[in-house]
C-alpha cells in the first residue's frame, strides 16, 4: 500500500519547518539570512509537494531528486548550480533533523546527490594594474612604509591573510630572500622573496617598525599605528584603502594578491608543482585551477599578438606575462 498521497495540512508542514529553524537558531546558532533562506527553501519544496499530494514525511529520496531536478530544468527560470546545492543541505538538515527527533525511521536524504558544482575563477589582476596598487603607498611615514611592505610582500609570495600578519621579524631572512610561511594545519614552507619586495621590508624595518614599536616588545612583523601585531582587520583596511586609491576597489580583496602571484607565475612559466609548493596547497588539484585561468590570458594574448591569429574581442594586458620582482 502507497504512503505517499495522504494530503496534509499545509500548518502541519509549517510546523516541522520551524521547528527545525528553531533548532537552528537555537542549537546551532546560525545568521537570521542563513535562517530566512532555509525557510524559504522549505516552504518552496512543501509546495512541490503539496501540488502532487505527498506529505513531507512520506517524501522518498526519488520525490526529493525529482524537486531538485525541476529547480533546474525551469525554462527561462533554472536555478543555479549554487543555489541548487543549496538547496540540497538545506533539505538534508532538514529530514536529519527530522530523524533525529524520532518523526521519521529512516532518511530519504541519505543517498541523495547533489549536482557539482562550478568552481568560481578568482579575480585576478593585470601587471598594470598591481603597478598601479603597489605604488599607492607613497612617503616616508612608518606607516606608508609598513603598507608598502605589506602589499609588496602578500604579492611576492602569495600569502594569506593569515599569514602575512602572523609573520615574525625571524620569518624573513632578507640577505637569503627567502620567509617561513606558517599556512593552514601550521604547516610551513619557505618561499622566495622577490628584489623588490625584500627591499621594501628592509626600508621598513629600518625606518617604519622601530619608530611604530618603540620600547615595547613586539616580535610580530606588520605591526599597528600603536605597535602592536597588526590584526586581520587591520590588514583589511590597510588593503582596501589603497585598492580604493587605485580605483581598484570593485576588484580585489585581501586574497587578490594570492590569486594574481599565482596566475602571474604559471603564466610567465613557473612549474605548476612550484607553484603548489609556494601557496601550500596540500593537493596540486587545488593549484590547478590558475592553470586554467593562466591558459585563458595566455590565449587572449595569443590571437591580440600573433600575426596569423583573428583578433579576439577581448585584449588583456600583456604584460600579465611578466611576474614582478
Amino acid at each position: 500500500m502507497s504512503t505517499a498521497v495522504q494530503p496534509v495540512g499545509e500548518r502541519v508542514f509549517e510546523h516541522l519547518v520551524l521547528d527545525f529553524l528553531a533548532y537552528l537558531e537555537f542549537e546551532r546558532g546560525l545568521s537570521r539570512n542563513t535562517l530566512e533562506a532555509y525557510r524559504s527553501d522549505l516552504l518552496q519544496f512543501g509546495r512541490f509537494l503539496e501540488e502532487r499530494e505527498i506529505r513531507a514525511v512520506a517524501a522518498r529520496g526519488a520525490d526529493i531528486a525529482d524537486f531538485l531536478a525541476s529547480l533546474a530544468g525551469s525554462s527561462g527560470r533554472s536555478a543555479s548550480p549554487a543555489t541548487i546545492h543549496r538547496k540540497t543541505a538545506c533539505l538534508r538538515s532538514f529530514y536529519r533533523h527530522l530523524r533525529r527527533e524520532g518523526v521519521l525511521h529512516t532518511d530519504p536524504t541519505a543517498s541523495l546527490t547533489a549536482p557539482r558544482r562550478g568552481r568560481k575563477l578568482p579575480q585576478v589582476l593585470t601587471r598594470g594594474e598591481v603597478a598601479r596598487l603597489l605604488e599607492r603607498p607613497r612617503g616616508t611615514e612608518p606607516t606608508d612604509l609598513r603598507d608598502s611592505a605589506l602589499l609588496e610582500l602578500m604579492y611576492a609570495c602569495g600569502l594569506r591573510a593569515s599569514e602575512a600578519i602572523g609573520l615574525e621579524v625571524s620569518d624573513i631572512d632578507l640577505e637569503e630572500q627567502v620567509l617561513r610561511a606558517r599556512g593552514k594545519g601550521s604547516k610551513e614552507r619557505l618561499v622566495p622573496v622577490g628584489h623588490t619586495a625584500a627591499e621594501a621590508v628592509r626600508r621598513y624595518l629600518e625606518g617604519g617598525r622601530s619608530a611604530l614599536v618603540g620600547s615595547r616588545h613586539e616580535t610580530h612583523l606588520f605591526v599597528n599605528f600603536r605597535g602592536g601585531a597588526l590584526t586581520r582587520q587591520g590588514l583589511y583596511k590597510i588593503v582596501r584603502r589603497h585598492a580604493v586609491s587605485a580605483g581598484l576597489e570593485d576588484r580585489m580583496s585581501p586574497h587578490t594578491l594570492r590569486h594574481t602571484f599565482a596566475t602571474h607565475l604559471l603564466a610567465g612559466g613557473c612549474d605548476l608543482r612550484s607553484v603548489q609548493e609556494m601557496l601550500g596547497h596540500a593537493d596540486v588539484s587545488t593549484t590547478q585551477l590558475y592553470t586554467h585561468l593562466s591558459s585563458e590570458r595566455l590565449k587572449d594574448v595569443y590571437f591580440r599578438t600573433h600575426p596569423r591569429a583573428t583578433l579576439g574581442p577581448t585584449a588583456p594586458d600583456a604584460s600579465l606575462l611578466e611576474p614582478r620582482g
